[in-house]
């Protein structure tokens, strides 16, 4: 038999594999014919496992990552910084001012259009004809011919039947729209807001997380180090330190990785706020202080959350643009009534005969109306696709006050479970700590083994665990009440 030499059940694991290997080779060769057999080998001792003892002192638990500071970092600094910093929002404001822009067009509607023009013509030369009416010997009547011409014209249409049937409502829409986009703009800020407060506090419960696994590497040192004097006092065996050792080990994984998370955290809210690589972060919310009641009941958030959220205001701003484009496109189908008039001053002027070759003005004023069949049949498409889009955009405000109701029974839900796990997390951890201390005496003294302090050192962490997320997800659950009220958007709906 071949022995691997290996580290714990790995290296027991390689050696059974390793031993059991050429048996099945052996068993798959023709048998060799029987040799005498050889003389008993002296027994090989077993090999110590190939690691290093894991160290028994304790190390300092950084208690400073949630050490709050006077001038630390806030939910609300990091919800702030986060909806003006952020790009999403920039990209909503340059909407908003493009749907200002369209708004001044249509404005524009409403002024009856003003045209001028000047011009210069320069004519070919030819011979013109002569016309003789006359008596015979009466000289003949020829026409001026003048190779430069010059004008100067100005127009005005005023649409009249356009005021009625579709400038108004153009303007109507536009405003409409720029309400929708304005809209947009609050909760694309108050959406960054509450994604940053989310984020800072991802970053204190992974800072927690490396003060509880440093407790519970504590924890398992102190473990190996009963389980050590054990063996050496003949009441535990090898295993039982094997056990300690691995636990350790696995503890220092994870306070490995629980820094790492810290450090994506960090980088999360970093870029949330969009602050520089240089500036230093510390906590300046205690977990510990107590939280504000939630005043209400869940009727009562419905209520708020369907005349708040800036989300149906939006899809209701927009039906109400629809609407007035679908009137507008009706327009096309009834004839056009405008009023115009023109004043032309030329050399020479074209109202003029004969023509002469000088400057002369003239004016002319008129009304007139344009009805075109084709006009009516494009109209008639049109406002039908632009009904099409109000109705689809009273069905997505239907399922847009659907998913509300939903989002603020949940997030209700969520605030009451979780100002509940503190009290039950409190308790529990209390529990575990009393549970691991009476565990780790009767260790100690041989009447428990160490298979019961190690479940006791797991429920100590879990509940400290318990007790950090907790404290993290009541506040977490009221940052997510206030964007299903939508309460969220009142820092930025006077700033939009």
């Amino acid at each position: 038999m071949r022995i691997v030499r290996g580290g714990g059940i790995v290296g027991i694991l390689l050696g059974l594999s390793a031993s059991l290997t050429p048996a099945r080779e052996a068993a798959a060769q023709p048998r060799a014919p029987s040799a005498p057999p050889a003389p008993p080998a002296q027994a090989t001792p077993p090999m110590q496992p190939d690691m290093a003892a894991a160290s028994t002192t304790p190390v300092a638990v950084p208690d400073e990552l949630l050490r709050v500071s006077p001038t630390g970092l806030t939910s609300d600094q990091v919800g702030a910084r986060a909806g003006q910093t952020s790009y999403t929002a920039r990209a909503a404001e340059e909407n908003l001012r493009g749907a200002a822009a369209r708004v001044d067009a249509a404005w524009a509607g409403f002024l009856p259009r003003l045209t001028a023009t000047a011009r210069y013509t320069r004519l070919s030369s030819f011979t013109p004809p002569s016309f003789g009416f006359g008596p015979p010997g009466t000289p003949a009547l020829s026409i001026p011919l003048i190779l430069n011409n010059y004008l100067l014209q100005a127009n005005i249409t005023v649409p009249i039947s356009d005021y009625f049937l579709r400038v108004d409502q153009s303007y109507t829409a536009a405003i409409h729209s720029q309400d929708a986009y304005r809209y947009d703009a609050v909760a694309a800020k108050a959406r960054a807001a509450s994604d940053g407060k989310l984020a800072f506090y991802t970053w204190l419960r992974a800072r927690g997380a490396i003060i509880v696994a440093t407790q519970a590497l504590n924890d398992q040192k102190t473990h190996l180090k009963d389980a050590q004097n054990q063996f050496a006092a003949g009441n535990a065996n090898k295993a039982d330190v094997l056990r300690a050792e691995t636990s350790v080990a696995a503890a220092e994984l994870t306070i490995e990785r629980a820094r790492n998370l810290s450090e994506v955290a960090e980088k999360q809210i970093r870029v949330a706020m969009h602050a520089p690589e240089d500036e230093r972060f510390v906590p300046g919310e205690n977990l510990e202080a107590p939280l504000p009641a939630v005043v209400g009941n869940l009727k009562q958030f419905t209520n708020e959350a369907l005349a708040s959220r800036y989300e149906v205001k939006s899809i209701d701003a927009n039906a109400a643009s629809a609407r007035q484009q679908a009137s507008a496109q009706r327009a096309g189908r009834y004839p056009t009534v405008s009023a115009f008039g023109d004043a032309i001053y030329a050399n020479p002027n074209p109202r003029r005969f004969p023509a002469t070759d000088d400057w002369f003005a003239t004016w002319d004023v008129g009304a007139q109306i344009v009805w075109s069949p084709n006009d009516f049949v494009l109209a008639k498409a049109l406002s039908a696709d632009a009904e099409t889009r109000v109705s689809a955009l009273e069905a997505q405000r239907m399922v847009t006050r659907d998913g509300i109701e939903i989002e603020v029974v949940q997030a209700y839900q969520g605030v009451k479970e979780a100002d509940f796990s503190i009290d039950a997390a409190r308790r529990e951890l209390s529990s575990a700590q009393e549970a691991h201390r009476v565990a780790r005496e009767l260790f100690n003294n041989g009447k428990a083994t160490s298979t019961t302090l190690t479940d006791a050192e797991t429920e100590l962490t879990r509940a400290r665990l318990d007790l950090l997320n907790g404290m993290i997800d009541a506040r977490v659950a009221r940052i997510r009440l206030d964007h299903a009220l939508g309460r969220d958007t009142r820092p930025f709906a006077g700033n939009p």
